[in-house]
């Protein structure tokens, strides 16, 4: 199963502004929720904070980088809402 996968406007402006390598991470991650799903046990630093709402740290260390995503199993649809430094992040 496909799963379609969008950033918020938020996000959208916040990839743009991530360094290269990281947002090539980002694109990554994209791609294997696309693939395999929302739910991304695979990735280092994963985790699960509700229901439909995931996390991942792209890169750990200073500063740590982190995507938030929301799943719509309804839909099958993931929606990237945060992307960027930890400190700022919608936990």
């Amino acid at each position: 199963m496909t799963w379609t996968v969008t950033f918020t406007g938020k996000a959208r402006k916040q990839k743009e502004q991530l360094p290269e390598r990281i947002r090539g991470l980002l694109f990554r991650l994209a791609k294997d929720i696309e693939a395999f799903g929302p739910v991304r046990g695979d990735w280092p630093n994963y985790s699960r904070l509700s229901n439909n709402r995931h996390h991942c740290h792209l890169k750990k260390g200073h500063p740590t980088y982190v995507a938030v995503w929301t799943e719509d199993r309804g839909t099958v649809s993931v929606e990237i809402i945060y992307a960027g430094t930890h400190e700022k992040a919608p936990y």
